[in-house]
């Protein structure tokens, strides 16, 4: 019979109860209390009317609130939910006290060693294992998870070795108490592992908890599996590759190669040779385009294509051929290409600046991918999948505090998710205990940029419009790095995002104005 009593946390309480089941002499198996006001008991079952007696008595007891039977005692439960645990892993566990003697193992590792529970415990597991010594290790001031190449009983495993470590609360530590060791067969790993490659796709790695994510995961689900040209558009760092590489494991042509080539600053005869390979000395150098045949080619930043390049990669997306470099024949080959870009394709049309046809050609099957403002509540769980990432190599936790949500969450992330996971990756280095505080986050200030102190000289010459446009196009430098766009610095300003794109235009800020300098320098100059 086992008893759950809730009870006020009172020095002595525990004893009163104790005292009444030893006026009945009844022999108590176990006892299990917490701070917390809650007190178990086990002994053996009682008759009807000996039950009937001492629980009032127990109720009695001054600072108890309820007594009631329980089918278990908590620790009961832990110890049943901990072996079957160990019973369904099919893999060897043994857990070792600190000298490196057998505590507990599951019955993979009984099978393994050929010795059941009783003979097993207490015997050294150094006699049992090679290519690491655990006492060695366990001796060591500094226990580091480990992982390695084991032998038990002669069977080559892959091995993780967790110290177990006791919280001493008092003096804020942790005693050593041992470690247990997890044994993987490499066999069934690589099972697993072509399991998984053939039931989930890249699309599982992508974080989707906004519903602009969300939606677009659905969207790309879709085109992934039409075998058409793909056109991604997004800022930088908004995962382009990433979902690219994600459509292409969604589609048929997963089996097949995956490759990416960044378009921006290769000179044109290098690109011609990287895509569409060349002719060397008679013999076919393969470029990525062949090399991709049945698969996918990813090309980034093709806005930076020169106009006879792109001109090039419409004749290869109308009848799947082109030709090499030094080559006057043509080949085919049954490649997907998947288009991204982080400029307005339709804007540089309009310039003149990128192929109408190329474009109209791309935009049929096209996704736009939301910037990390647009998908706020991505961001904590985008941060927290980093840390786990970057923390596993050397088995620690660290979860992030309330203080460091807000902070992440209040920061505008100009440079979206890679900017997110670079700082992650910087504050899990100075982290030192379990949880990351703000303190731990070192992000570029944006403040500020949105707080001006615009001061008027004494001697003011000008007119009001004059001072207000000065006003405003500082506003709009500095706060442009952290808006990139016209949309969201729109929605930052309460503005409509076509004004702001006139602004933007009126004082030469952005992409499009940077652009036309560059193109003004390389033009020659006039007398």
């Amino acid at each position: 019979m086992r008893l759950h009593v809730t009870c006020q946390n009172r020095i002595g309480i525990a004893n009163e109860i104790l005292d009444i089941l030893v006026k009945y002499e009844i022999d108590l198996h176990g006892i299990e209390a917490g701070s917390d006001g809650q007190i178990y008991l086990n002994f053996p079952n009682l008759e009807f009317g000996t039950f009937k007696d001492i629980m009032p008595q127990i109720r009695m007891i001054t600072g108890v609130i309820d007594v009631s039977t329980v089918p278990y005692m908590p620790l009961e439960r832990e110890q049943q939910e901990l072996k079957t645990l160990l019973r369904a892993l099919p893999e060897p566990i043994v857990s070792v006290d600190p000298k490196g003697n057998i505590l507990v193992a599951n019955i993979a590792a009984q099978r393994v060693l050929k010795l059941s529970p009783e003979q097993m415990k207490g015997t050294p597991i150094k006699q049992w294992i090679k290519g690491f010594n655990i006492n060695k290790w366990l001796g060591q001031a500094d226990r580091t998870p480990q992982t390695s190449y084991i032998q038990l009983k002669n069977i080559t495993y892959l091995c993780d070795v967790h110290s177990v470590e006791v919280p001493e609360v008092e003096a804020e530590a942790s005693v050593q108490a041992g470690a247990v060791l997890t044994f993987k067969s490499p066999e069934r790993l690589g099972r697993q592992i072509a399991a998984f490659q053939q039931t989930s796709g890249e699309f599982d790695m992508v974080v989707a908890e906004s519903p602009a994510m969300k939606k677009l995961i659905r969207q790309a689900k879709k085109m992934s599996q039409l075998d058409a040209p793909l056109l991604l558009v997004g800022e930088i760092g908004t995962g382009k590759e990433l979902l690219a590489n994600a459509c292409h494991q969604h589609s048929l042509r997963r089996d097949h190669s995956f490759n990416t080539f960044n378009c921006a600053s290769v000179p044109e005869d290098e690109l011609h040779k990287k895509l569409f390979g060349e002719l060397n000395d008679s013999e076919f150098i393969s470029g990525l385009i062949e090399e991709c045949h049945e698969g996918s080619l990813f090309l980034d930043n093709i806005e930076s294509l020169s106009p006879d390049m792109q001109q090039k990669i419409l004749v290869f997306l109308q009848d799947k051929s082109f030709v090499p470099f030094a080559s006057n024949s043509s080949k085919t080959a049954d490649t997907r290409i998947i288009f991204s870009t982080s400029e307005n394709l339709f804007e540089l049309c309009e310039k003149s600046d990128f192929k109408e046809e190329l474009y109209y050609r791309l935009n049929v099957l096209s996704l736009q991918l939301p910037n990390l403002q647009e998908r706020r509540t991505d961001i904590v769980p985008l941060a927290e999948h980093f840390i786990a990432r970057f923390t596993e190599s050397d088995g620690r936790y660290v979860s992030l505090s309330s203080a460091s949500k807000n902070k992440i969450m209040q920061y505008p992330w100009p440079g979206n998710v890679r900017q997110l996971e670079n700082a992650m990756l910087k504050s899990v280095a100075l982290v030192e205990g379990e949880v990351m505080e703000p303190e731990h986050i070192h992000l570029p200030s944006m403040h500020e940029d949105e707080t001006l102190n615009y001061l008027l000289e004494d001697q003011f010459e000008g007119t009001l419009d004059g001072a207000v446009k000065k006003f405003e196009a500082e506003l709009l430098k500095r706060l442009y790095p952290a808006y990139p766009s016209s949309r969201q610095l729109g929605k930052k300003l309460g503005v409509s995002h076509t004004a702001i794109a006139n602004k933007l235009r009126e004082y030469g800020i952005g992409k499009a104005h940077q652009k036309k300098l560059l193109s003004n320098k390389k033009k020659p100059g006039r007398i």
